[in-house]
């Protein structure tokens, strides 16, 4: 066995090395249980009502399963949201602070605007049609899904709720897993909550049939305006749309009055209207462009 520990260790037969940690790095395990992380949850899912931040946001596209990682520069940015379903994020260039997109929704239909292509594309809200060039997958809807969190029994009200506890390389967890009381008993929905400080950290959301819409994690929690405490590190993972977009929240102010006005967003002139969602004869969706404002109709 010596000879082996020997193998092993390599030179010197050092078979172990020890790292001790500094007492602020040390994060002892908090414990919990389903009733009070049950109640956290809510609590969130109270606390913001409306949000007005300036951001930095970094895309990025692909994975190693596509073969081909692509990162964008960092984009200059704004959230304007009003929970449940009113949602505004505008893009600007660094340096110049030239805009290259303003997107909203209201819960019914989307809308973005990308100057530097001329184009203006207008669709339901919850249309979803994968395109080849990923970043075109991004919708507002998909950002205001990330920074809001719907209470529970609005998702499904008669959703069973388990609890368990769970080890990752990162750290250890407790998850309350949502799964539908349906026919499929699909699991719709993980909460993740880091046990160093049961602080919200991850929430996946799956589609029916158990597909993984979702992965958005949650770090940098502070405390802002009215006490309320609000991450800002989120990290937006859509691994089917092909992409993922790292929000860095600068300054935020939450629970302010927002008047809906602010999320009206008419199409630019001179600009090409692209619809998308739209159903043809067979029923397929489809991405029909439309004439320039001002064309004649042929």
């Amino acid at each position: 066995m010596l000879a082996v520990a020997c193998a092993l260790g390599g030179a010197g037969c050092h078979v172990k090395s020890t790292t001790r940690l500094r007492p602020s790095e040390i994060r002892p395990l908090l414990d919990s249980s389903r009733e009070a992380l049950l109640a956290k949850y809510g609590d969130l899912s109270k606390s913001v009502r409306t949000m007005n931040a300036k951001v930095e946001l970094a895309p990025h596209t692909g994975s190693r399963y596509s073969g081909v990682i692509e990162d964008y520069k960092q984009v200059n940015g704004f959230i304007l949201a009003v929970s449940p379903d009113h949602i505004r994020v505008i893009g600007q260039a660094p340096v110049v602070s030239t805009k290259v997109f303003d997107m909203v929704s209201d819960g019914e239909t989307f809308r973005i605007s990308i100057p530097p292509k001329q184009k203006f594309i207008v669709g339901p809200a919850r249309f979803e049609h994968a395109s080849k060039k990923p970043l075109e997958n991004l919708r507002p809807q998909h950002i205001l899904e990330a920074i809001f969190w719907p209470p529970l029994d609005e998702l499904d009200g008669g959703a069973e709720i388990l609890f368990n506890e769970d080890d990752e390389t990162s750290g250890r967890y407790y998850q309350l897993t949502v799964v539908s009381r349906g026919e499929s008993h699909a699991v719709t929905r993980r909460i993740w909550f880091d046990r160093s400080d049961l602080s919200l950290s991850r929430v996946d959301v799956f589609e029916a049939g158990g597909e993984l819409t979702s992965v958005t994690g949650y770090s940098g929690w502070q405390a802002g305006s009215e006490g309320v405490s609000y991450p800002r590190e989120i990290s937006m993972d859509r691994p089917h749309d092909g992409y993922r977009l790292e929000i860095h929240i600068v300054s935020l102010t939450l629970n302010a009055e927002i008047g809906l006005d602010r999320f009206k967003l008419e199409q630019p002139a001179g600009t090409e209207l692209v619809r998308v969602g739209e159903k043809d004869q067979d029923g397929a969706g489809a991405e029909k462009p439309a004439p320039k404002p001002g064309t004649p109709k042929q």
